[in-house]
């Protein structure tokens, strides 16, 4: 069950990032603190899946990456997608070139994988306010009927399913997924 740490007082996102990291992470967005559910067999297979994936396509050539459980904090809200993909040029680095701790920004493409015990409409407001503020793309999977939700700006929410090609980031253009791919990673037989 995810966990809401209702305040007495509204803290701000500043003193949300003061507090002791949690395990599972927790979010902090709306003056409330929302600790993310433990990942469990199916999440934890189709995150590490498309993680590698991403990054197979894209890290050589230097045009994205993928990264999981990676806190992002911007306009007021602190979350921790599933999978939060950057496109190369707008990876928050160090004045050496060393990437930062802080990612400040919200992700191009942001990736969440519905737990059954996860409200629906809260990870669904977490990408829309990430597609609100700047992220290209989102994805809400749900292993449960195998599809997936899609998110872009200006558009209605899309339901693909089966054999449908999902949408990628541009720079990933080259690259084609059906959502019985990505369904496909849960089969160990």
């Amino acid at each position: 069950m995810t966990l809401s740490i209702q305040p007495t007082t509204a803290l701000s996102v500043g003193e949300f990032l003061k507090l002791p990291e949690t395990k599972p992470a927790s979010e902090y967005f709306n003056g409330q603190i929302y600790q993310k559910s433990m990942p469990q067999g199916e999440q934890s297979t189709l995150q590490s899946s498309l993680i590698t994936a991403i990054n197979e396509i894209a890290k050589p050539q230097k045009i994205a990456y993928a990264f999981p459980e990676l806190r992002c904090t911007f306009e007021g809200r602190s979350i921790v997608p599933d999978i939060a993909v950057f496109e190369w040029q707008r990876i928050p680095l160090l004045p050496n070139g060393r990437i930062t701790n802080k990612f400040e920004i919200p992700p191009d493409w942001i990736i969440e994988i519905l737990s059954p015990e996860q409200s629906p409409n809260r990870v669904i407001s977490k990408i829309t306010f990430s597609i609100q503020n700047g992220a290209k793309l989102g994805w809400l999977l749900d292993s449960a009927d195998e599809s997936i939700m899609i998110f872009e700006p200006n558009k209605l929410p899309e339901l693909k399913e089966q054999q449908d090609i999902l949408p990628v980031l541009s720079v990933l253009e080259n690259w084609q997924l059906t959502v019985a791919d990505v369904f496909n990673w849960l089969n160990f037989v």
